[in-house]
């Protein structure tokens, strides 16, 4: 019987052994998807609250402009045309290198993510 008893006991030690660690890495996952929240919200709140203050900027800074060149052209409608054409040939040249920011903000985002 004392064979039996002390495989019994080694392997109920095992099973403890193994609840403990199943535990302890249960905490550490959650731990972990805690952090990449907290450190993802944080972010995406810091570049919303940097985008709107960039987007304001860029909006006074071309209705000031707008008004210069009407001042310069001598006509507020050829301004308004010349700073549309501005505005849509950067976003022309911004949907042709749509690929290339998509893969510097996925390669960004993983590092954060999976470090």
């Amino acid at each position: 019987m004392g064979v039996f008893e002390s495989l019994n006991n080694t392997s109920n030690k095992a099973v403890d052994l193994s609840e403990q660690y199943y535990k302890k890495t249960q905490e550490y996952y959650k731990l972990k998807v805690f952090h990449q929240l907290a450190t993802t919200t944080g972010m995406f709140c810091k570049m919303a609250i940097l985008g709107s203050l960039a987007f304001l900027g860029i909006l006074f800074l071309t209705v000031s402009g707008m008004l210069y060149l009407g001042e310069v052209l001598g006509s507020m409608t050829y301004s308004c045309l010349l700073v549309a054409g501005i505005i849509f040939l950067i976003v022309a040249i911004l949907y042709k290198l749509r690929r290339k920011i998509d893969n510097a903000i996925v390669k960004k985002l993983s590092k954060k993510f999976f470090s």
